[in-house]
């Protein structure tokens, strides 16, 4: 029986903190990332990447305003935006990983689907936006924007200034699921549901429309792997484990957590909203659902049979 990995890049598999974002910095971390699953493919999975667009989609929106200040190029919506981004991400992707397959002398196909993720046009975080996406502004840039375009504004928690919010609804169904499975079984490595996939609804026709939003990247990879039988779910971030009592002098790493144990810390205020909160509720989601484990850790930490924490039925 095939055994499916999938594999969620977060924001620091193609742009670390203190980078501008070059192309040539997102094509080196990409391919370091990508070398990394190598240890995967030894283990017999076969793997679906999902990725974060975060940076990426934000430098789309201001190329947006950018044009249509200066050339009056139309606006194109935010699903538009993030589908920009997964075609762009995807395509980093795929051709590293194909270029780190040559040089191994591995067959195999890598192939990028732009996704569209079913969300519910009454989902609560329509009527809440809480996402930021986009640049920071000043509070009177951030207010003159809001009124030419209706855009709500936020100040960030880090004092850096305003950013736009925009509704990050709940995803329903990842709508080419089933192509994902076939591909992956057939021993492709398949680049799905980038930047958590393009926000869409059903019409009162039962027709599918593009919608404002952004969709929490780890929970739609969540969403994915439970929905194509995936055997196990990787998050990469930048820690190689979870950590109880983060920056604190008592902080500990976390080997194994149960699912109950991940709900008790998630209650206790222990993993920040912004940060590990939203891993470890895709963690939660997807092993309460079937999945046989959840392992959030470092790139580079894959190569260790106990790699990262991992989160398991108990």
């Amino acid at each position: 029986m095939t055994k499916i990995a999938v594999v969620a890049f977060g924001g620091n598999a193609l742009l670390r903190g203190n980078e501008i974002g070059t192309i040539q910095q997102q094509e080196k971390n990409t391919y370091e990332t990508c070398l990394n699953l190598l240890d995967l493919m030894q283990k017999g999975y076969e793997i679906v990447i999902t990725h974060g667009n975060g940076p990426q989609v934000g430098n789309i929106m201001l190329r947006n305003e950018a044009g249509y200040k200066e050339y009056k190029i139309p606006k194109m919506p935010l699903d538009i935006c993030v589908a920009d981004s997964q075609g762009g991400i995807g395509y980093m992707i795929e051709r590293q990983m194909l270029n780190i397959l040559t040089e191994r002398n591995i067959k195999k196909n890598v192939v990028t689907l732009v996704s569209e993720v079913l969300v519910d046009k009454k989902d609560p975080a329509f009527s809440n936006p809480t996402k930021p996406v986009g640049a920071f502004y000043l509070k009177e840039e951030a207010e003159l924007l809001a009124k030419a375009n209706g855009f709500i504004f936020k100040e960030d928690p880090g004092k850096r200034g305003w950013r736009r919010v925009v509704p990050s609804p709940k995803p329903k169904e990842i709508l080419n699921k089933a192509i994902v499975k076939q591909l992956a079984e057939e021993g492709n490595i398949v680049i799905a549901a980038g930047g958590g996939g393009v926000p869409v609804y059903k019409d009162e026709k039962n027709l599918l429309q593009g919608i404002e939003a952004v969709i929490d990247k780890d929970l739609a990879s969540a969403l994915l792997a439970r929905e194509i039988g995936a055997e196990a779910f990787f998050i990469l971030t930048d820690v190689p484990k979870v950590y109880i009592n983060f920056k604190q002098p008592n902080q500990k790493a976390l080997d194994v957590l149960t699912l109950a144990e991940a709900k008790q810390y998630y209650e206790q205020g222990e993993f920040a909203a912004g940060s590990m909160g939203p891993k470890i509720l895709a963690a939660i989601d997807f092993v309460e659902h079937g999945g046989k484990e959840t392992i959030i850790t470092e790139a580079g930490e894959l190569s260790k049979d106990d790699c990262g924490t991992r989160i398991v039925r108990g």
